[in-house]
């Protein structure tokens, strides 16, 4: 099945300051969000595979978008992250169906590799909610200066019989990051997790 797409919206964050520094490079972010019309809105469905497919679709789209928006090659996207908001005659599982079994693919192609596990967030809202996209290293999870989310809202979506998906891909970690942990430099990649 492919998503009916009611609209893509793609915005991208820079910050150049932060408490009186110069970032620079200014650390970026970018979303990619769609609005899609829920084929089980207002009744129950026991397979879910079509929303599955339709995450498939959505995860290359979208990972395509935020790649493009930010001008960088696949190479140089450093983190990434989905989240789902499902209208209120949808059920939280809509969500999840459309992240979890098939989004990730697509969307590691988009970003080249993509060894860690996409970190995801799902919710039932209203238009005009705050869905929160959260962050990792798409490479290594451990990586503490890429844990961070983005922030998206639009303000007529999701509608009841709707589902408002989120791709969020940044190439860089947060600005002033010192916490500790592995660094970028100090990547392998190879589990996912260093």
């Amino acid at each position: 099945m492919k998503a009916l797409i009611r609209k893509i919206v793609v915005t991208v964050e820079e910050t150049h300051r932060e408490m009186g520094h110069q970032i620079a490079p200014p650390t970026r972010k970018a979303a990619a969000v769609a609005i899609i019309a829920n084929p089980f809105a207002g009744r129950y469905q026991e397979d879910l595979s079509e929303l599955m497919e339709i995450g498939a679709e959505l995860g290359g789209l979208l990972g395509e978008r935020c790649v493009a928006a930010l001008g960088i090659s696949p190479a140089q996207a450093e983190s990434y992250g989905k989240a789902a908001m499902v209208g209120e005659n949808g059920e939280l599982e809509h969500a999840a169906a459309i992240l979890h079994p098939k989004l990730g693919a697509p969307l590691r192609v988009a970003v080249e590799k993509g060894a860690a596990l996409v970190p995801s967030s799902k919710k039932m809202g209203s238009p005009g909610q705050v869905l929160d996209i959260p962050l990792g290293h798409k490479d290594a999870a451990y990586v503490r200066s890429h844990f961070d989310a983005m922030e998206v809202q639009l303000n007529d979506a999701p509608r009841a019989n709707e589902i408002m998906v989120a791709v969020a891909v940044t190439d860089s970690g947060r600005p002033l990051p010192r916490v500790g942990g592995l660094t970028t430099a100090e990547v392998k990649g190879e589990d996912g997790l260093r």
